[in-house]
């Protein structure tokens, strides 16, 4: 099984930054993205930004210009930068990880699709 350890949330006023991080550990084979996704109350869980191997990343609209994710291979980490954060930001973020490990001699693989618990952001206006 893959693990994943968040860490960064918390309490900051409007205009503020926060980074995110997130490890991922255990069986982890060949990761091929990581990711955040936020979830605010009442709504749908959307994403944020994620990164693939190589390095190309993908943003919601909502975010471009103001948040950067970047990855570290050799550790198998991903930290999200959030800057010029706005109320509307407000929401428990969590990280994924998509990837796949070799089951046997043969080959055959196992797909994952992980999520980490979510930490709490809170924006003030």
């Amino acid at each position: 099984q893959v693990q994943l350890v968040e860490s960064g949330g918390g309490l900051v006023q409007f205009g503020g930054s926060l980074r995110l991080s997130c490890a991922a550990s255990g069986r982890i084979g060949s990761i091929n993205s990581m990711g955040w996704y936020r979830q605010a109350p009442g709504k749908e869980r959307d994403l944020v930004a994620r990164i693939t191997s190589v390095g190309t990343t993908t943003y919601a609209d909502s975010v471009k210009g103001r948040f950067t994710i970047s990855r570290d291979n050799a550790k198998n980490s991903v930290v999200l930068q959030m800057n010029s954060l706005k109320p509307e930001d407000t929401a428990v973020y969590y990280c994924n990880v998509v990837g796949r490990y070799v089951v046997n001699v043969e080959g055959a693989y196992f797909e994952y699709n992980e999520w980490g618990q979510g930490t709490q952001v809170t924006v003030s206006s």
